[in-house]
């Protein structure tokens, strides 16, 4: 009977660890197999830990530490730059959806968008300029608005000064979207955004004060509630990750011996055959353990989610640097990916010959990909097919 060994990922600690691997123990079992399943609890014994009690984690954006931190009221307005870095037509769709029946005009009555894509052409033929502060593409920016099916329906909901902020701050969304596609290290700050903003909508027919009330009248008033506490989470996660999951990556490639070591007196205490099943950061851990030196019993390793190949390529893998082959003594090696999971990568072009890539599909996005491995009985079905 074959014994499995699963190195779990990041941040997880008990007694989620326990449940992890009675899920992978019920996974395999509905193969019609019944290996022994056997954690590394490396977490526990080496993973991050705040020493210091978070001390160097900053609080939340807009409060100080203490009692009585209040938020900060540009909080939301940030929250919403956000969603629109996401969807520049968010604001604008906001508003279409608030627009009632049609009625029907008199005759030689120009429809309300029309007014606007005057004025949208007019600035795409002054040329990127105008928003040059914040980045290029202006112009294309402004053609795309102009003829985007949203224009109607927003123009027939709002008054042409409101349909100037929110057609505004679709523009320069769209830039910094833009920008932020293209991995520029040069975005404005929040000031200058702004400024750049009421430019634009001043030239699309609002008058001079900001835009502020356009934000706060469509986008948090609709849709901006629900996305606030999307983008709160995301920050609290992102925060959190600091402890222990980006903890545990840095401490592992800081100090991973102490890793290997553990789990190499783990497998060495056990009976052949034994495969080694990592997640994450957990295939990383045993495939650099597998690297570093011989383990006999050990006749496959299955990485799910992984991101060894990357760090391999990206000569970041602390045991085998490129262009270095795969020492003879690594076992097969089984690699299981999601093509949603963006931290899923591939090896078999990296190791000819050494390496299986195999797809698992969860359907699911990401990040709830890269969680979805140890739920999907592919995956299970591919580890029982190649165990030792």
């Amino acid at each position: 009977m074959t014994t499995v060994v699963f190195v779990h990922g990041t941040g997880v600690r008990e007694p989620a660890l326990s449940a992890l691997a009675e899920r992978v123990t019920a996974g395999l079992a509905a193969q019609h197999t019944e290996p022994e399943v056997v954690p590394y609890d490396w977490g526990t014994a080496h993973g991050a830990t705040f020493a210091a009690g978070g001390a160097s984690l900053p609080p939340r954006a807009g409060t100080t530490r203490g009692p009585g931190a209040s938020p900060d009221p540009g909080d939301e307005a940030t929250t919403a730059w956000a969603v629109l870095y996401d969807d520049p037509y968010a604001e604008l769709v906001s508003a279409a959806a608030a627009t009632g029946p049609a009625v029907e005009r008199p005759p030689g009555t120009v429809p309300p968008q029309e007014r606007m894509r005057a004025l949208l052409t007019a600035l795409a033929a002054g040329g990127d300029a105008p928003g040059a502060e914040v980045g290029p593409g202006l112009a294309r920016a402004a053609i795309d608005l102009a003829a985007h099916p949203v224009l109607g329906p927003a123009a027939d909901a709002l008054g042409p000064p409101d349909l100037a902020v929110l057609a505004a701050r679709s523009l320069i969304a769209r830039l910094i979207s833009d920008a932020l596609d293209a991995d520029s290290p040069l975005v404005p700050v929040g000031e200058r955004r702004d400024a750049v903003t009421d430019r634009i909508a001043e030239a699309l027919g609002a008058p001079p004060g900001g835009s502020e009330r356009g934000l706060r009248s469509y986008l948090l008033r609709s849709a901006g509630a629900m996305a606030a506490r999307a983008v709160e989470r995301r920050r609290r996660a992102l925060t959190e990750a600091a402890h222990p999951a980006t903890g545990d990556i840095l401490r592992y490639l800081s100090r991973g011996a102490a890793f290997r070591d553990g789990l190499r007196a783990l497998v060495a205490g056990l009976e052949p055959p034994v495969a080694v099943v990592g997640h994450s950061l957990g295939g990383i851990i045993a495939l650099d353990t597998l690297i570093s030196a011989p383990l006999p019993q050990v006749g496959l390793l299955v990485t799910a989610g992984s991101q060894g190949p990357f760090l391999y390529e990206s000569g970041s893998l602390p045991s085998l640097e490129h262009p270095a082959t795969l020492p003879p003594h690594v076992p097969s090696w089984l690699n299981l990916y999601d093509p949603r999971d963006l931290l899923g990568y591939l090896g078999a072009e990296l190791f000819p010959g050494r390496v299986t890539d195999v797809p698992v599909d969860s359907g699911q996005p990401f990040p709830a990909a890269h969680s979805a491995y140890w739920t999907n009985p592919a995956v299970y079905r591919h580890i029982v097919d190649h165990l030792p």
